[in-house]
């Protein structure tokens, strides 16, 4: 993997790596865009195949953050940072080893929680580093993300609703969803609770079984999920899963879920488009987490104003779809143009954010 040219090409600003043997740590922490200033984004913890693999991970995810964060209308940049572990090899050293690391890039990222890391990690990394959010809500902070990011979906799944159906509203119409984590599941609870039916599928069977506790229709064949009949259909697991394969499979009107990097190729929402489904732009709608913890940051958490703000992914999604109406471009099109414009805006010149 040639990273300075995939930097270059993408717009990237920064890659670090960092290593401390004798706790099993190996981290990368990517800053790409700081032009609204310093990166937010989670640590995630992952036994990565290999090194390029993660190193493209927290690359792709960076700029995903980016994006994110301009068109929620927040004044920070998008950053990310991976270790490569498994869940078992995760340890408290490790995590307050990563910590120092934070410290070390000096205010241009701000760590929270994503997947594999919890906020009960976040208040070890806030032993060394003030550069942390998304601390437990016992020491001050907004806690675990997940359900004001799963608020945040739903909401978009409304506006969605209103576009293709007439009405903000999932009565009566089946969701598939891809995936039971713990976003997953605070979205499906709205969805229920608006009406709707749901159908999940896991490659984890204690989430099926979670699923099956709450009286929820399971899809126990995984591959099958594509295949379902349903009004929604909602990627909430892995990334690169709207693709030229999958995208005929799909039964659904509207595409709407929790997934980071859902399209494979950025033409893949116009193919998606040629055959009459709205696809929702993923950074647009699970925008919830990062709004929630950026509620924190520097300043006292209030949950009342954080859900306000994260509904307003309701609002974000219909003047996309505006955008989409009156262009005819994607609605992916139109995100990136939301985003790019409110930073290129601010950029009066700036480079790079230092603190």
């Amino acid at each position: 993997m040639e990273i300075t040219q995939y930097m270059e090409t993408h717009g990237h600003e920064q890659l670090c790596a960092f290593t401390n043997k004798g706790v099993g740590l190996k981290a990368f922490i990517a800053i790409h865009d700081t032009t609204l200033g310093p990166s937010l984004g989670g640590l995630r913890i992952w036994p990565y195949q290999d090194e390029d693999a993660a190193i493209l991970d927290v690359l792709r995810l960076s700029k995903a953050m980016t994006y994110k964060s301009s068109a929620a209308g927040l004044n920070f940049g998008g950053g990310k940072a991976v270790i490569v572990a498994s869940h078992e090899q995760k340890n408290k050293a490790m995590i307050q080893s990563f910590g120092k690391f934070v410290q070390a890039v000096a205010g241009r990222y701000i760590t929270t929680e994503d997947v594999g890391s919890t906020p009960s990690d976040m208040a070890f990394i806030a032993e060394s580093t003030s550069y942390v959010t998304g601390l437990p809500m016992d020491m001050g902070g907004s806690g675990d993300p997940s359900e004001m990011t799963g608020y945040g979906v739903f909401q978009g799944m409304r506006a969605c609703a209103e576009e293709v159906w007439g009405r903000p509203s999932l009565e009566g119409k089946t969701v598939a969803v891809q995936g039971f984590g713990k976003v997953a599941s605070y979205m499906v609870n709205h969805i229920l609770e608006d009406g709707g039916k749901v159908i999940v599928t896991d490659v984890n069977k204690s989430a099926l079984d979670r699923a099956k506790s709450q009286g929820i229709e399971v899809l126990e064949d995984t591959s099958k999920i594509y295949d379902l009949d349903c009004d929604i259909f909602s990627p909430c697991a892995l990334g690169g899963v709207i693709n030229s394969e999958t995208i005929p499979k799909i039964h659904a009107e509207i595409i709407a879920g929790c997934a980071n990097n859902q399209l494979l190729r950025e033409g893949d929402a116009i193919d998606a488009q040629k055959r009459g489904i709205l696809y929702a732009p993923d950074y647009i709608i699970n925008a919830g987490g990062v709004i929630n913890i950026s509620m924190e940051f520097g300043r006292k958490y209030s949950q009342e104003d954080a859900r306000v703000k994260t509904g307003a992914i309701y609002d974000t999604m219909k003047s996309i779809m505006q955008v989409v109406n009156r262009s005819g471009i994607s609605t992916a099109e139109a995100a990136d143009q939301l985003a790019e414009q409110r930073i290129e805006k601010a950029s009066n010149g700036r480079e790079i954010y230092l603190p």
